[in-house]
């Protein structure tokens, strides 16, 4: 692993930006799914929305350049004086918010749905839904997609999954759970009567039972985040928590917007979280 980045905090305590799952697929592996010719170059930061991709080659320009003008690919034989193009959906990962972006626009682009594993006649899904071997999708679940679930999951009784969600293999979602536009990686449960919105949940999480993420600010303003001491603008207006590998949380725990869980960190029964908690 690389060195902790400040800005990708807590998430870089246990997980690089380029390994990162998104849409339960490394950022690596949506790299090497581009093919960029030889001579091209990527950053390993970098969401690379396809049609951005076309757009770059077909128009020749030596830096495929983002709106905040970093450079996301560049052609390392391009000539003097050559072009840039402007990104318009391809954008650096640098804080844990832009993998909610970079999952958003990895599922929007889904146009087909694959089932593998077991659904029952109870459940209703609409939308295209990936599901992966040895998953359960128990009776009363409500899927409205674009959904990927991984391998060996359970899944109800009574969920509803929304909003451009990913599940990693092997999570729990119990009874009653609501998850809305997340990403939710490897062996976590989220527990029943839970509520997970906007959020990014690391792997091997615990969320107890009834437990709440805020995501929306009274005043419709955009989620600001403390990243190295200072308040950062997400850009979301809806934003929900990061919660580290391993995070537990006491029953009826109720999260504040924008609020990071350090790795291995807990909370009691009733807590309210109105802070980050930093191991």
């Amino acid at each position: 692993m690389n060195p902790p980045s400040p800005d990708f905090l807590p998430l870089s305590l246990n997980h690089d930006i380029e390994s990162f799952p998104i849409g339960n697929l490394p950022l690596s592996r949506h790299h090497a799914d581009l093919a960029l010719p030889d001579g091209m170059s990527a950053d390993p930061r970098a969401w690379i929305d396809p049609d951005d991709l076309t757009a770059f080659l077909v128009g020749g320009a030596s830096v495929l350049r983002a709106a905040d003008g970093t450079p996301l690919i560049k052609r390392q034989d391009a000539p003097e004086g050559g072009h840039d193009h402007p990104a318009a959906h391809s954008f650096l990962i640098r804080h844990p918010w832009d993998l909610l972006r970079a999952n958003e626009r990895c599922l929007g682009a889904l146009v087909s749905s694959r089932i593998e594993g077991e659904v029952h006649p109870a459940a209703v899904i609409e939308g295209h839904v990936r599901v992966g071997p040895g998953t359960r999708i128990l009776p009363g679940v409500y899927i409205e997609g674009n959904v990927i679930i991984g391998a060996h999951c359970k899944v109800g009784p009574n969920c509803h999954l929304r909003g451009n969600t990913s599940i990693g293999d092997h999570c729990h979602i119990g009874q009653a759970v609501e998850i809305k536009n997340s990403l939710v990686l490897q062996h976590s449960h989220i527990g029943h009567l839970s509520y997970v919105g906007d959020s990014v949940i690391g792997a091997g999480v615990n969320f107890g039972a009834g437990t709440t993420t805020s995501n929306l600010r009274h005043d419709g303003a955009n989620h600001r985040s403390m990243v190295a001491g200072s308040l950062v603008d997400t850009g979301r207006r809806k934003f929900g928590v990061v919660a580290g590998d391993g995070v537990h949380t006491g029953i009826h725990t109720v999260l504040y917007p924008g609020r990071k869980l350090w790795p291995g960190t807990t909370t009691r029964p009733g807590e309210i979280v109105s802070k980050d908690i930093v191991a």
